[in-house]
């Protein structure tokens, strides 16, 4: 299956100087400006899962799997959200130490969740993607929650798997490459002949889908 990410806030409670940290990697019932909500259970099938193998999911730097910088120690739901509690190795680990230094300051901007999404259904009074079931792989600290490019490198993705992405996540693509609602939309219905006409909105559309075009090919 094809390995997705959920772009979160940083939400520390506490680090303290050995590295120790405690926070919520996801909060659930929050809408976010991709339209998606976590709710509460969605991980709990994987959490199951992670302890029958009595392990947790590996604790990255930017997703990279050449670059674990630490360990988490427990992970759970609770009322809020996904509560994770990790240690950074940074009496061993140059990068890990780094890492401490810019949670301490703040500088680090959030967590980015590695998974795959078993079920999810859409809530028309809501306008929102209820994520209803996560299979965690990894959750990494990142600088920048890299929204965009994670989802154009779905889609791309999918497409190179020979897979069809779901429209959802297309149209979803489509906004983030800087197309309105509407605009995505009609695109999803219409096509590239439902952009034709060359106002300023839709000539920055139209440079958007030049711009994906692009990524798709490699460019």
């Amino acid at each position: 299956m094809l390995k997705k990410r959920l772009d979160v806030p940083l939400k520390i409670k506490s680090v303290n100087d050995a590295g120790e940290f405690e926070g919520y990697g996801s909060v659930f019932g929050v809408k976010d400006s991709y339209s998606d909500i976590v709710i509460k259970g969605a991980f709990s099938k994987s959490l199951s899962e992670w302890e029958e193998k009595e392990r947790l999911p590996a604790l990255l730097w930017q997703h990279k799997i050449s670059e674990p910088i630490g360990i988490y120690t427990e992970m759970k739901e609770d009322e809020n959200g996904l509560y994770v509690k990790g240690r950074l190795l940074i009496d061993d680990d140059p990068l890990a130490k780094r890492a401490h230094a810019h949670m301490k300051v703040g500088s680090l901007g959030g967590l980015s969740i590695g998974y795959v999404l078993n079920d999810y259904e859409y809530d028309s009074e809501k306008d929102a993607f209820i994520l209803k079931d996560i299979d965690l792989w990894e959750v990494s600290l990142v600088t920048f929650p890299a929204n965009d490019e994670a989802r154009i490198s779905d889609v791309k993705n999918a497409l190179e798997q020979g897979e069809t992405p779901r429209p959802s996540e297309m149209e979803r693509t489509l906004r983030d490459v800087g197309l309105s609602r509407s605009q995505a939309k009609a695109f999803m219905a219409k096509g590239y002949g439902a952009l034709s006409p060359r106002d300023a909105e839709t000539e920055q559309a139209l440079n958007s889908l030049k711009s994906l075009s692009n990524v798709f090919a490699g460019e």
